[in-house]
């Protein structure tokens, strides 16, 4: 007896009913459903709910079941689509039932299409009508605002809703120029009291614009249902300004704004000024003339104020002009003045208009504009504050002639990365504080940006100056700066360039210096370099190298060669190394020392390691087809490879695309890898090694050569510098710093093998020194793949 009851009460409900399962499948519709929707039930059941709703997003069950399963109901406005294509707006109360132990959803939607009617009937009448009218909400904000209350108050969207909560904006004053607090308006009333406040006057001033309106409005409290105070209030207002400006209290309201009016009588050389303009100007003795005005003005705007009377007068031209001068206890006012011929003076014998105080808007604009140009930081110039006075310099032919310091505080980062972002700020103030004591009243001084400042200063009479400026700076740098009980030495790398010779503007200039720095901290750093036409060369093939580097992978230009490793007592090839070389169109072949650097610079190193792991992984596989067996080839591996965990990754998915042994593989690294330090370096190298990886520490001895780093790195051996390998065995320090790298290499257990080695002395000398193995000119240099395969066969 239930179930049929509750099938007749299902069909009888008024609003269509969908029952779905968990995935959003109509299982059940009521005929309130099949009429609305215009399809039989068959073409409904069944069906996903995108049917009925096509406009859905694939996601829409997840908010719906986050809401359900908190017991909730959820709630939509959505467009449904009837069986013949046409649309018409529900709204959706969706709540959870359970099917036969599986989770479903009951869905009730109700149509909107009479209510989006009467709405739209009522947004055309607030649209057509011409009394403005706002709607507040309890907070008074403004909730919504018709054409004419836009056109009346004669602002923008934006500004209307920001009417009473923006006082730096609005002065509301009352029909006796008394200023309201929000509490006291009309509106505020109205939600306070639950009251209709009839027909009230009030002015309005909206400062940016300058304009004064009059106001009578009539404000009616909004009750939701059974609500006993009111939600929101309705604002209906009209225009009286015409009504109110011959009142005296419209020269009230003006004298609230700080306005005062003025009006010129040429023909009796007249001037009339209103209370209130007499206060902004300030003036002890009495202005009765146009003369007595100018004259506590200045110069300048004196002459722009008999330019635009003159004007007003043969051309009945408006005009505003935002004048200063000084009243009579020498403080300094802003005003602007707009005038104009009055209307029906044909002879323009009459100019009248306003004067009004703008004196702290150009104070805080003045302030604004000295934030502007300090570096909130340090509180000296900023990058635009520089940039501009340079451009003024540049552009004088006189003071054309200066120079520009670009400076870098050497190891500002690791301040920062240890000490943290405090110290870095401290850092900086302090490195400020420095510079300006170095350069004195002799430059200009700027922050930059990051840790980089610059100074400018003239170079006409001083040729020596930016040097002896630099020198001062690199001086003040040389005592350490203390964080507590820390020290930190911090220094400058600084570069210099002039102008005319090094750039005519201040970006070239700058860049220029930014050349000359890079040099500087390449080379030495705590030191200066000036810019040089040949620095600019090397930095244009810097830039062509790196822009073509980008494109070298995708055009397939790089190949690789392979330089044997060779038993220096038999003469046996034992191992290869992989060598990369470049051969571009434009620029030809490339060695690696051109290249290598600036990949590494770039980032580009790990997409073009990624491709010599590859490709020599792919050549053993080849050789190994050949049938030479497994040879062990060597390649190198940027510091850039091991930042992250995917270097380990990497080599284990290539070795097994290939199915070669770890053994097939050496990796060569540099020593600045071992002061990376980081947990992620270390799991690198265990799990490499895991693999079989040979891991061997390139150029040993040219770097950090940090031993500490030796006895806790899982590696297998050494490559012993060609640096020094090309002084032996004539030079004793060469000899000195080999002997040493063998003891090294000894007392560790670990492998060695001897860079660069070209001549029968040096083989002989690494033999009696105990180096097994090495490679150089005297054996071979990089050969193609097929020729070290000739050589191993």
């Amino acid at each position: 007896m239930a179930q049929p009851r509750y099938a007749a009460l299902f069909d009888a409900l008024p609003d269509p009913v969908s029952i779905l399962s968990e995935t959003g499948i109509v299982l059940e519709v009521n005929r309130a459903g099949i009429r609305a929707y215009g399809r039989p039930r068959e073409e409904i059941v069944g069906q996903p709910i995108e049917l009925l709703n096509p406009d859905l997003p694939r996601n829409h069950l997840e908010p719906v079941w986050e809401k359900l399963s908190h017991g909730d109901t959820y709630v939509i406005e959505v467009t449904n689509m009837r069986g013949d294509g046409s649309r018409f707006p529900v709204e959706v109360h969706s709540a959870a039932l359970e099917l036969d132990g599986q989770r479903g959803i009951v869905a009730i939607a109700r149509d909107l299409s009479s209510r989006w009617q009467a709405e739209s009937r009522h947004r055309l009448l607030m649209e057509s009508i011409d009394k403005g009218v706002l709607l507040f909400d309890r907070d008074m904000n403004v909730v919504s605002a018709n054409p004419a209350a836009h056109r009346i108050l004669g602002i923008g969207d934006e500004a209307t809703l920001r009417l009473t909560g923006a006082p730096e904006e609005w002065t509301i004053v009352d029909e006796h120029g008394r200023a309201l607090p929000v509490a006291q308006l009309p509106a505020s009333l109205a939600l306070a009291t639950g009251r209709i406040i009839r027909s009230t006057t009030i002015g309005m001033y909206h400062r940016p614009r300058g304009r004064m309106i009059w106001i009578s409005t009539t404000n009616v409290p909004v009750f939701s249902p059974g609500q006993s105070t009111p939600d929101f209030v309705f604002g209906l207002f009209s225009d009286i300004t015409e009504l109110k400006r011959d009142n005296a209290l419209f020269d009230r309201a003006q004298s609230l704004a700080h306005i005062g009016g003025w009006e010129w009588d040429r023909s009796q050389s007249r001037l009339y000024l209103t209370g209130e303009a007499r206060r902004i100007l300030g003036q002890h003795h009495p202005m009765e003339c146009m003369e007595d005005l100018m004259q506590c003005l200045g110069r300048d705007d004196e002459l722009r104020l008999q330019q635009a009377l003159q004007e007003a007068i043969e051309h009945r031209a408006c005009f505003e002009l935002e004048m200063q001068g000084h009243r009579s206890d020498g403080h300094a006012f802003w005003v602007r003045m707009i005038g104009e011929v009055e209307a029906g003076d044909l002879a323009s014998t009459r100019i009248a208009g306003t004067l009004q105080d703008i004196t702290d808007r150009k104070q805080a604009e003045e302030t604004l504009r000295i934030q502007a140009r300090t570096d909130p930081l340090t509180g000296i110039m900023n990058r635009d504050a520089v940039l501009g006075d340079l451009a003024t310099r540049l552009a004088n032919p006189t003071h054309a002639q200066v120079a520009v310091l670009y400076i870098d505080l050497d190891r500002f980062k690791t301040v920062n990365d240890v000490l943290g972002h405090n110290a870095g700020d401290e850092l900086l103030v302090e490195a400020a504080r420095r510079i300006a004591a170095a350069v004195g009243t002799e430059g200009l001084i700027a922050r930059f940006g990051g840790d980089e400042f610059l100074v400018v200063c003239d170079a006409r009479d001083r040729p020596q100056r930016p040097q002896q400026l630099a020198e001062a700076i690199n001086g003040n740098f040389a005592p350490p700066f203390r964080f507590g009980k820390e020290e930190f030495s911090v220094t400058t790398s600084i570069g210099i360039a002039r102008a005319p010779q090094d750039g005519t503007t201040p970006q070239q200039l700058i860049q220029s210096g930014d050349v000359a720095m890079y040099d500087c901290k390449r080379r030495t750093r705590n030191g200066w370099q000036l810019f040089s036409p040949e620095l600019a060369q090397r930095q244009q093939d810097r830039l062509q190298i790196e822009g073509r580097l980008r494109r070298a992978l995708d055009t397939n230009e790089f190949r690789l060669v392979y330089q044997p490793q060779v038993d220096l007592r038999h003469g046996r090839v034992v191992a290869a190394e992989a060598l990369i070389r470049w051969q571009n169109e434009e620029l030809g072949e490339l060695r690696p020392d051109l290249f290598i650097s600036h990949a590494e610079s770039t980032g580009d190193i790990v997409r073009i390691g990624d491709w010599v792991l590859r490709e020599a992984c792919r050549q053993v596989r080849q050789w190994l087809d050949q049938g030479l067996g497994v040879v062990r080839v060597a390649i190198n591996v940027s510091y850039r490879q091991f930042t992250g965990n995917d270097l380990a990754r990497k080599v284990r998915a290539v070795l097994d695309e290939f199915g070669l042994p770890g053994t097939a593989l050496e990796l060569e690294f540099t020593e600045r890898v071992l002061i990376e330090d980081a947990p992620a370096t270390l799991q690198t190298f265990a799990d490499l090694r895991a693999m079989g990886v040979m891991l061997t520490i390139d150029d040993f001895g040219e770097g950090y050569s940090a031993l500490n780093y030796l006895r806790r790195l899982p590696i297998h051996g050494l490559k012993l510098s060609q640096l020094f390998v090309s002084g032996v065995p004539g030079n004793r320090s060469d000899v000195a710093v080999c002997e040493a790298v063998c003891g090294i290499a000894r007392s560790l257990g670990l492998a060695l093998v001897a860079e660069g080695v070209e001549s029968e002395a040096q083989r002989q000398f690494l033999l009696e020194l105990g180096v097994p193995v090495g490679q150089g000119f005297l054996f071979a240099p990089g050969l193609p793949a097929d020729e070290l395969a000739r050589r191993l066969a």
